[in-house]
């Protein structure tokens, strides 16, 4: 079978669901609640803010929605700001990337596997799609270390590199890793070959809880969790979404990863205090008949995407709602960006 990129983002199509605004502060959110402030100074304004925009945002796309964001008070608690429908287990598409990352990562840290190990590069393992790096340099056999698969794996968000991740944790052991750290609904889908899968499921709940113990410093070691926030933080990284309409100085203080197939249009990640602390945690999974023609939208993954539109705009907000507040959490301080000029 000719996986190609969209294959290779899941199996199937996400069931239907109808879309309830659940228990958080969006819940309350009524038609003529005025307008909150941009940038808030308590998280419990942040929250109300960032419940109406995406209110607003969901609306104008259309679509089913599945979503938990969440803004941490000052003393660390993280209370929803959106609820909605977060345990339905739903297609995660490349967003389980980051759960592949977390599993290979956990070798590492027990010794294991090195970021060093170099694994083949061969024709035949090379998916022939049109995103990524390693279908484009037409140069094969070849080996990278599995530190590279990894940056590939999140940044260009190469599918190339989930097989070369399943060279060093086949699916079911992957499975096994993120079943014992409490990911029972974030899963790859074995295939016949035992170092190959579809990205599977997960639940926006589960996929925000992966974040927050990510942040926390209980998912992984101290330098494995600096090492996946550093690429999920990276310039390189995902765009078109949450970050589109933010600086590049903002954008390094947004850790994320997209996934789309089909209809899906998918983002999770984390937002960053001034002082390196995670302050929000946001899991957006969205799919089905959004704004406008739905044969156009299926084809486009841009940014013009209706439902990616709302996240950009989501974006800018949940940016600006968290700006003046911190919390208590561990920091996590971005790599600088230094520009070059070659040489």
């Amino acid at each position: 079978m000719n996986i190609n990129r969209r294959f290779a983002l899941g199996l199937g199509t996400v069931a239907a669901a109808t879309a309830v605004l659940g228990s958080g502060s969006a819940s309350a959110q009524t038609e003529d609640e005025p307008e909150i402030e941009r940038c808030p100074t308590t998280a419990e304004r942040s929250r109300k803010r960032v419940a109406q925009v995406y209110k607003r945002q969901v609306r104008k796309a259309k679509g089913t929605w599945s979503s938990y964001i969440t803004v941490a008070d000052p003393n660390g608690a993280a209370k929803p700001a959106v609820e909605e429908d977060a345990d339905r287990v739903v297609e995660a598409y490349s967003v389980n990337k980051i759960a592949v990352a977390v599993a290979v990562l956990d070798k590492v840290d027990r010794g294991l596997i090195k970021l060093t190990d170099r694994v083949e590069v061969t024709e035949s393992i090379v998916i022939q799609d049109t995103d990524g790096i390693f279908a484009l340099d037409g140069a094969y056999p070849s080996s990278v270390t599995v530190g590279h698969a990894l940056a590939a794996l999140l940044t260009v968000s190469d599918n190339t590199a989930v097989r070369l991740c399943g060279l060093v944790v086949p699916a079911k052991e992957l499975n096994e890793i993120l079943k014992s750290k409490g990911f029972v609904h974030t899963q790859v889908v074995p295939v016949a070959n035992p170092n190959r899968f579809f990205l599977g499921t997960t639940t926006p709940r589960e996929m925000h809880m992966l974040l927050t113990k990510l942040t926390d410093g209980t998912l992984l070691s101290p330098a494995s969790t600096q090492h996946l926030l550093n690429v999920l933080r990276s310039l390189t990284a995902f765009t078109d979404g949450v970050r589109l309409n933010l600086s590049s100085d903002e954008r390094l203080r947004v850790a994320t990863k997209a996934g789309w197939f089909d209809d899906g249009r998918n983002e999770a990640g984390v937002m960053f205090s001034a002082d390196g602390r995670p302050i929000l945690i946001y899991s957006l999974f969205a799919s089905g008949e959004f704004d406008g023609d739905k044969a156009t939208n299926d084809a486009n993954f841009a940014f013009s995407h209706p439902a990616v539109a709302a996240r950009a705009e989501l974006g800018r907000t949940m940016y600006d709602a968290v700006l003046k507040i911190t919390t208590v959490k561990p920091k996590h301080k971005p790599t600088v960006y230094r520009m070059v000029n070659g040489g």
